[in-house]
């Protein structure tokens, strides 16, 4: 059970709450180009014989993004809104025993997708079932060996030995869990042979449910859902590992990094500069991620990530670059966006300038009423890939298509277009578009302020727009 519930802040301009950090494209990928987190954790997931058992539980914005990313390859749990690791992993696991997908005996592992690991990672995790039999435990958790102090990590103590233990033994008992002490508590933890806590946590299915129920919670999925924004704002560590009563661990011995944010991302990107941009020779251990058209230079500047985006640039020492998070407390406007059929790019946002346009009713253009605003966007489709047929009450939109071709229904009027082509798609109006080669068009949409939300859909595949 993979969680996702980031807001999107730490990697910041890249990330935003709908195109978070595992679906940046920036780990160099078994091809030579370039892959996302979700997509490199469910390759080595692939590789060890657990994709097939594998789902994820993230907002439910992310769902058509998700599946350009992995396509239907996994279940997808869809959050209504983010309320922490604890309430992810109980949808997840809520939604999983309503489909007939795992009974009370079964075992759940949960585990964060922001991970940079060897294989031999997750075939440890095939170990976690006998594990929980043998011991007897309620929870199974994988640690790995402390590089330094940090707060930024959980910390598992585990229980000393007395020798009796069969040298076998694959596990060890845990005596203590400690969620991201403060630095000087995490020494004294790791002068115990504490462990880092990977973020992994591995437990029978009826554990959580009794857990739940404990606490006053429903795990009837239709119940959950309905009361998921009264289920406690916490993490899964804080909810579970730290007041769990029969604990065991595992010791994964290799290399293991968290890649959330910009301080330990672009060591693994496979190169110093992704996209236009320049590095002087003495800007040591410093890093361009740049996704706009104009080349960025740098000189003289150390230590340093420099980021750019649609949404916006940053330019910040790495050790300090984490504050972004403070500094983003709102909710931000996102300009570019990855959807299951291609990408979006915002390029204007402004007042209408005034329409007198009046109502809808006898308009003979289909103008809905009072348009305040155009919003205009540059839109690419992918070869094969299209649009949900749907429509819009309160905007009309005009495209124009700049390159590529493929085809276009406006009220089961089908007919093939191409670079040159202007598609004119009246408020209330059903439509869809297909790529059939890379298709790049312009859309101006004349609403109000609010119409960016309006859509109403009615088939999703191009067989079933063909038919509706």
């Amino acid at each position: 059970m993979l969680l996702s519930g980031g807001s999107g802040k730490r990697l910041w301009p890249l990330s935003n709450s709908i195109r978070s950090k595992i679906f940046l494209k920036l780990l160099p990928s078994e091809d030579g180009g370039k892959e996302s987190m979700i997509q490199r954790v469910c390759r080595q997931l692939d590789d060890a014989g657990l994709l097939t058992c594998t789902s994820i539980a993230a907002h439910r914005s992310q769902a058509e993004i998700m599946q350009n990313h992995v396509g239907g390859r996994i279940l997808y749990h869809a959050e209504p809104e983010r309320r922490g690791t604890f309430a992810a992993a109980a949808l997840a696991a809520s939604d999983l025993h309503a489909k007939g997908l795992a009974a009370a005996d079964e075992t759940i592992c949960v585990l964060p997708v922001d991970l940079f690991v060897e294989p031999a990672f997750y075939r440890m995790l095939r170990q976690f079932p006998a594990v929980l039999a043998q011991s007897g435990a309620d929870l199974a958790l994988l640690g790995t060996k402390p590089k330094h102090p940090s707060s930024q990590f959980g910390y598992i103590v585990p229980r000393p030995t007395d020798g009796s233990e069969p040298s076998s033994q694959a596990y060890r008992d845990v005596e203590q869990f400690v969620e991201k002490p403060e630095e000087a508590l995490a020494l004294r933890l790791i002068e115990r042979q504490a462990l880092w806590n990977c973020g992994v946590f591995a437990f029978k299915l009826s554990f959580l449910r009794a857990h739940m129920e404990r606490a006053g919670l429903p795990f009837d999925y239709e119940q959950l859902i309905r009361r998921y924004g009264q289920l406690p704002d916490v993490s899964f560590d804080v909810a579970i590992a730290e007041n769990a009563q029969r604990r065991v661990m595992l010791a994964y011995g290799r290399d293991w990094r968290d890649l959330g944010d910009w301080n330990t991302l672009p060591d693994y990107m496979g190169s110093r500069i992704v996209g236009p941009g320049y590095l002087s020779s003495d800007s040591d251990h410093t890093h361009i991620v740049n996704e706009l058209a104009c080349p960025i230079r740098v000189i003289g500047l150390s230590n340093t990530i420099v980021a750019a985006s649609p949404d916006g640039i940053l330019v910040a020492d790495k050790s300090q670059s984490n504050r972004i998070k403070q500094l983003l407390q709102d909710e931000l406007p996102t300009r570019y966006g990855e959807k299951r059929w291609g990408s979006c790019l915002v390029l204007d946002e402004s007042p209408a300038g005034g329409s007198d346009a009046g109502g809808t009713d006898g308009m003979p253009d289909g103008r809905p009423e009072a348009e305040t605003y155009t919003l205009t966007k540059k839109v690419d489709l992918l070869p094969g890939r299209n649009t949900s047929y749907h429509l819009h009450r309160r905007r009309r939109e005009i495209s124009i298509v700049l390159s590529g071709t493929g085809e276009f229904i406006l009220e089961s009027a089908h007919r093939h277009i191409q670079a040159g082509d202007v598609l004119q798609i009246p408020a209330g109006a059903k439509h869809a578009v297909k790529a059939v080669t890379p298709l790049t068009f312009i859309e101006i949409q004349f609403g109000t302020p609010a119409a960016e939300e309006d859509i109403e859909r009615f088939a999703m595949t191009w067989a079933d727009i063909l038919q509706a």
